[in-house]
Order: structure tokens, then sequence, then C-alpha cells
């Protein structure tokens, strides 16, 4: 005789299918991917997904709130762990790409989000706020690395956060493209650690 499965709690539920829909989308494609295929992937039927989730682009675009999150999350840890305030923006890199070796899923995400924003407002739009966050973090880490000396003060946080998240991007679409950036990155790393921290 089978002993049925307890139910989650609503709210354990929606974090069940969040997770699994995260590695189904970050694993294949926003447009490839159907809500039968997640359903399946979580353990539920459709009419249970829709119960958390209103459409697919819904559970998207929490997937790449959940994304962030734990991305932002693993940045603070890092930063706290770097003594040299210089360093900084060596660790929040190392610390993403490390993450993303073993299952890439914010660098999945955000190529596909970027893709997709070309055709669908609404994933545009998020991208649009969510990028300018990221991008608010970033300058915010510069700004305090400048005030405990580890960038030179003549430096502009905003701009430098946007190239530092710029070369993330290229960097992701490199990683796309089978290492295309492998041998000159290093490179263009050192030169930017130069320039924002006066240091060789």
């Amino acid at each position: 005789m089978s002993v049925a499965k307890p139910r989650l709690p609503a709210s354990e539920r929606r974090a069940h299918v969040l997770g699994c829909a995260c590695r189904v989308f970050a694993d294949g494609s926003y447009r490839g991917t159907t809500t039968a295929e997640l359903a399946k992937a979580s353990g539920v039927t459709e009419p249970i997904l829709y119960r958390h989730f209103e459409s697919k682009r819904e559970l998207y675009l929490a997937c790449l709130d959940a994304s962030w999150a734990d991305l932002r999350a693993r940045w603070d840890e890092a930063i706290e762990g770097e003594s040299d305030p210089a360093l900084w923006l060596k660790a929040l890199a190392t610390s993403f790409f490390e993450a993303e070796k073993k299952r890439p899923v914010v660098s999945s995400l955000w190529i596909q989000a970027l893709s997709e924003a070309a055709e669908d407002d609404g994933i545009r739009r998020y991208m649009r706020a969510h990028l300018r966050e990221v991008h608010a973090y970033i300058a915010a880490v510069i700004e305090r690395g400048q005030a405990e000396g580890g960038f030179l003060e003549d430096r502009d946080p905003r701009a430098e956060a946007w190239l530092f998240l710029s070369l993330g991007i290229l960097k992701m679409a490199s990683l796309r493209l089978g290492g295309l950036m492998d041998d000159d990155f290093p490179a263009i790393i050192a030169a930017r650690r130069t320039w924002l921290t006066g240091r060789a």
C-alpha cells in the first residue's frame, strides 16, 4: 500500500516550482520551454503551476529575481571575505564565474532575456529595471572602495559600474561561443584594474 506524500504548504510549493523552473529555463530557453515541461519538472500539474504564477513570463521573471538575490548574497560574502578594497571587483567577478562554472544559471537567464527583450515588451521593461539594480549595487561597491582607498578618487563609479557589468555580459557571450575571449580576457581585466586602482 503506497503512502501519499504530504502536501507542501503553498509557500514551499511555490519555492519548489520556482527552483525547478530556474533549472529548466537555464538548461533550455525561455521561448522553447513549455509550461507543461515546467510543471512536469516541478512534479505538479499545469493548473497548480498557474495557481502560483499567472504566466510563463511571470515565472521566468521570478527566476531572474531569484537568481539575482542568490548572486547578490554571494557578492556580499565575497566582499566581506576580501580585506583589500582594491580587489573587491575581482572578488565579485571570481565569485560569479566560479558559481557559473558549476551551473550556469544567471548567465543563461540573462543572455536569454536580452535576446527576448527585442520582441517582448514585458521582458524588456523588466531587464531595464533589473540591470539598473545590478548596476547600482556595483556602483555602490566602487564608491565604498574609493572611500576606503582601494580605487582612485577621480574614477566615476557609475561609469565604471557600467563597464564592469558590460564586461560581465561580454564574458557570458564569450562562454556561449566556446571561450571566444579566453586569450584576451586576462589582459582586459588587468588593464581595467590598473585604471581603477593605479596598481600594476
